[in-house]
């Protein structure tokens, strides 16, 4: 019996992770699936579109041409220019087989849907528009969602590391606060304290009924006969949960429902861990400052123009999603590597905002109490 237990216990201990595992599984696999699904949407309609040549832009070159034949003679060349090169539309000088290939295409929806917009990248037919705004709509949502369900992942190793260390900080200054005389005579009036307590097992009620002095064969017949009746309960009761059991292995369709309420529990928990978080903002701060130095030292290896200022500066600017678009990336194809870089670091940023957030809420609260005391009329005490 114990060799058949054992393969059992293991096929449902696997189970049960497998179901705690799916929906954050879920949740990933939908956002990636959705983001190659975009790239190639985007690809095939940007890249077939017709590149012609408007007026705007042989008018442009014209002036240009002007211009540069004016050179010796114009002295404002620089203020022309600069109004020229204003009015020029970065349209006219991309390829869109090359800037709207698949990498390209999967760079630009990770951008959509992280609400970071470089504005590098943009649709340039009304197709791809209307579309762009249709597959923002559904995107960005189902990206707050794995950024919810990833804070709780993060929140709980950080809570646990936190308290780990806190515990560690604790015992340390207590070795160092304890010296070895004061020590020793606590531990031992500790020992002597433990030695006096008795722990007694719980009794039988036929042992302490026995051990009462003075008790009658009467006494006995009527213990003899509570006793009975608990084991002919017990007998009632254990059957009950074989036939339960039984129930459950043998009929799939209500083992199949307590699977999906297990699921749907772990659903429902998605956002709980975040919301208990509480850990030093300074400790977020630090967090943040190592984890942009060290995709800020990394990202200056295939990007050649960039240093380790500049490339910080990047990472700061998309893992916030502001994007500028100032810094342009040279191989976007490489740099969907660091999609998972980014949402991690995305709900790093989120978890400090959020501690912020509260911090400055328990800060107001605080002031208002404080204005609130200050503006009250004090109580005047009349005599009786």
């Amino acid at each position: 019996m114990a060799t058949t237990s054992q393969p059992l216990q293991g096929k449902t201990t696997c189970k049960k992770i497998f179901w705690a595992v799916f929906p954050h599984a879920c949740f990933i696999v939908s956002l990636v699936i959705y983001a190659f699904l975009g790239a190639l949407m985007f690809s095939h309609i940007e890249s077939t579109r017709e590149v012609t040549v408007s007026e705007e832009y042989r008018a442009f070159l014209r002036k240009l041409m002007c211009l540069a034949r004016k050179l010796p003679e114009n002295e404002r060349f620089n203020h022309d220019i600069h109004q020229l090169l204003n009015t020029a539309d970065p349209v006219w000088f991309i390829n869109p087989k090359e800037r709207w290939n698949f990498f390209g295409s999967l760079f630009f929806c990770c951008t959509v849907f992280t609400t970071v917009g470089y504005g590098n990248t943009y649709p340039v037919t009304w197709t791809g528009k209307y579309l762009c705004m249709l597959y923002a709509l559904f995107g960005i949502p189902l990206m707050f969602l794995v950024l919810t369900d990833m804070g709780d992942i993060l929140a709980t190793v950080l809570s646990k590391s936190y308290n780990e260390f806190r515990k560690l900080q604790s015992k340390i200054l207590a070795s160092k606060l304890c010296s070895g005389s004061t020590c020793s005579k606590r531990n031992e009036l500790r020992s002597r304290e433990q030695s006096k307590i008795v722990i007694n097992e719980p009794l039988t009620i036929m042992e302490v009924l026995r051990s009462q002095s003075g008790v009658k064969q009467v006494k006995y017949r009527n213990v003899e006969l509570f006793e009975m009746l608990i084991s002919r309960e017990n007998e009632n009761t254990q059957p009950a949960r074989n036939k339960s059991m039984e129930r459950w292995s043998s009929c799939p369709e209500l083992a199949r429902e307590k699977t999906v309420s297990r699921v749907i529990k772990n659903f429902d928990k998605i956002g709980k861990e975040l919301e208990k978080l509480d850990v030093p903002i300074v400790l977020m701060v630090l967090v943040i400052f190592v984890y942009i130095s060290c995709a800020a030292a990394i990202l200056p290896k295939w990007e050649k123009k960039m240093n380790f200022q500049e490339a910080f500066y990047f990472c700061f600017i998309t893992l916030t999603t502001i994007g500028f678009g100032d810094t342009k990336l040279e191989h976007p194809k490489f740099f969907l590597f660091f999609s998972l870089y980014i949402i991690i670091g995305m709900e790093i940023v989120f978890i400090a905002f959020k501690l912020g957030q509260d911090r400055l809420i328990v800060l107001y609260k605080k002031m208002i109490s404080f204005c609130a005391e200050k503006n009250m009329p004090s109580k005047k005490i009349y005599p009786k």
